[in-house]
């Protein structure tokens, strides 16, 4: 007993054992990367084999990363790759001693007997390094979010755009042999042949621009610029609008300029053909009440899909947008418009680089999804600069910030209205009055030229040019034209007055119980 005592009491008293915990180790494969460096010395063709899969910095040993370094230098100066040059290849760079020397050079090599499963080892090395990068960058953001001086939702954007830096490094497609390609390329030839039109791709409601386009196409990116005031928002609006509600296609718009209510009032407008000032006023006469009852009904249940989220980045638009595929079976993506989008988390020594990683983005987004993708983008003041009548059309060169833009856009279209500049007669003669040109600039697949659409500015809506009565242009005899002050010449106030009710007898059809068959003339 007394022994007992003296073993557990005062100094000499034993404390429990705590056993430490031993940490983890990164995860590396150092048996493996030996295995692919002595393979890659072995076999003259094993490089071609883990060029696209292993990079230096894939590998955890910093000898390995080193040897293999010089290994690449090897090949890519197409010179045989074996141990006496990776030897004498080191020696030049002055990392011999660094890696082992000779003697650990010799050893790499006699510890595979052939490359059979070199790719197989590769992918490991590559998974192993992609895990690595997951537990810097996660440690990273864990740091940074402790810190209470930077600002979350900034933090969170870094984090989008570190995690798509890595996922972009290590996305890898692998090669297709040509013959299930070409079913799939027959099945959507038989697709466009048995409708009636011949459209591959996507309506947008314009007959014209349908016929040349053959439709959106799945996984292209279209860009429509256009001068401020020319009509862009209009214009993809009133696609939207034909889209949804005409050929029930799924339609989502990320509007970083305008709130969504605002875009809603433009869709009213468009839809139930009442001016814009009266829906933001609310001053509607009792037979536009009637017409907007009736009408709005084409635009509840629409398959129209809003974003307003101001200035998003890409990487929250890739996010998003996957989830409205996945979700909602969206078809088609607009963003209005791509000079307000931003890639926050990246660092870019200019804004044309930030511009051009965007637009880069923005098609393997499309490619990825297998959607077309309509981004909205401003033009440079070069238009307003230039004299004469084909002087303001717009050109390529005039894409604001990034000649990234206009390579990496399928199709470039520019809205002009010649109107605006005080252009009144095209060179045919015929009257440019009300009238729209979508100039297609840039088809990767298809043609170029152009399309007329009429432009009504009282609704900011766009429509085929035989939709609607086409009024004659006044002649000195008398006439009048029928418009908005959108449409009026520069420098005009007037805006030209709306058709009395007198001048046109009441009937028994109309399901608004108002003059004529639908209200006022829309012009």
């Amino acid at each position: 007993m007394a022994e007992r005592g003296k073993n557990t009491g005062g100094k000499g008293r034993q404390k429990p054992v705590i056993v430490p915990d031993m940490g983890r180790l990164q995860p590396q494969a150092r048996e493996l990367e030996e295995a692919v460096l002595g393979a890659l010395m072995l076999e003259k063709d094993a490089y071609s084999i883990v060029s696209e899969i292993l990079k230096p910095e894939s590998f955890y040993e910093k000898a390995h990363e080193k040897i293999y370094a010089a290994i690449v230098d090897l090949a890519i100066s197409q010179r045989p790759v074996d141990m006496l040059t990776v030897t004498e290849q080191l020696k030049k760079r002055g990392e011999l001693e660094e890696v082992g020397g000779p003697f650990y050079i010799s050893q790499l090599t006699s510890k595979v007997a052939s490359s059979a499963h070199i790719e197989y080892h590769a992918r490991i090395i590559a998974q192993k390094y992609l895990a690595r990068e997951l537990i810097s960058f996660t440690a990273m953001i864990q740091g940074k979010a402790f810190d209470e001086s930077i600002d979350v939702e900034d933090l969170m954007q870094e984090a989008e755009g570190k995690l798509f830096e890595i996922s972009q490094r290590n996305v890898k497609k692998d090669v297709t042999q040509i013959n299930p390609v070409i079913k799939e390329a027959m099945v959507m030839l038989e697709k466009a042949a048995n409708q009636k039109e011949g459209l591959s791709g996507l309506r947008t409601g314009f007959e014209g621009l349908d016929k040349m386009t053959s439709g959106w196409q799945n996984s292209d990116l279209i860009i429509i610029a256009a001068r401020p005031a020319m009509g862009k928002t209009a214009f993809v609006l009133s696609m939207a609008k034909n889209m949804a509600v005409n050929h029930n296609t799924p339609v989502a718009l990320f509007s970083l300029e305008m709130s969504n209510v605002q875009l809603v009032n433009r869709l009213i407008v468009n839809v139930c053909e009442i001016p814009g000032e009266k829906i933001k006023s609310g001053r509607l006469e009792n037979y536009e009440w009637e017409q907007l009852d009736f009408k709005i009904k084409e635009l509840y249940d629409a398959p129209i899909y809003v974003d307003d989220t101001p200035s998003l980045s890409v990487f929250e638009l890739r996010t998003k947008a996957r989830r409205l595929v996945r979700e909602h079976g969206i078809k088609i993506i607009i963003i209005d418009y791509l000079q307000l989008m931003n890639a926050s988390g990246m660092s870019f020594g200019s804004r044309e680089q930030e511009v051009s990683t965007i637009s880069r983005s923005l098609k393997g987004l499309a490619k990825e999804l297998n959607i077309p993708i309509i981004a909205l983008s401003q033009l440079n003041r070069g238009v307003e600069a230039r004299q004469g009548v084909e002087g303001k059309r717009p050109q390529l060169a005039d894409l604001r910030e990034s000649g990234a833009i206009e390579q990496d856009a399928d199709m470039v279209c520019f809205i002009h209205r010649p109107e605006y500049y005080k252009i009144y007669t095209s060179a045919d003669g015929s009257d440019l009055r009300g009238m729209a040109e979508i100039i297609i600039a840039k088809h990767r697949n298809g043609a170029v030229g152009d399309v007329r659409l009429r432009f009504i500015g009282q609704y900011t809506r766009f429509q085929n040019p035989e939709d609607d009565m086409v009024i004659p242009p006044p002649t000195e005899g008398g006439g009048a034209t029928f418009g908005s002050r959108m449409n009026a010449p520069i420098g005009s106030t007037a805006t030209p007055p709306p058709p009395s009710a007198a001048d046109f007898p009441p009937q028994t059809d109309n399901p608004f119980g108002g003059v004529g068959s639908d209200g006022p003339l829309p012009f």
